[in-house]
């Protein structure tokens, strides 16, 4: 069962509110996607704990309902 762009930008803002998602579908599948996350809650992480923190508010749908998401994070200038 594939995600809705909506479900997953709702996903992450409901875990880190500030984030400015930016979500593009890579294929008209509702697999793939491309997001950059934005949020000055990343202040201070590593990349990689930016990154577990965005798929921590997917809940474990990474690998089932959601298969591929090419993630890029950042902290707001």
């Amino acid at each position: 069962m594939a995600m809705q762009a909506d479900q997953i930008v709702e996903l992450i803002k409901t875990a880190i509110p500030d984030a400015k998602v930016e979500l593009e579908a890579l294929v008209d599948d509702g697999d793939h996607y491309r997001a950059l996350v934005t949020s000055a809650a990343f202040a201070g992480m590593t990349r990689v704990a930016q990154h577990k923190m965005v798929y921590e508010a997917l809940g474990g749908r990474m690998g089932g309902e959601l298969h591929a998401l090419q993630l890029s994070t950042a902290v707001p200038k």
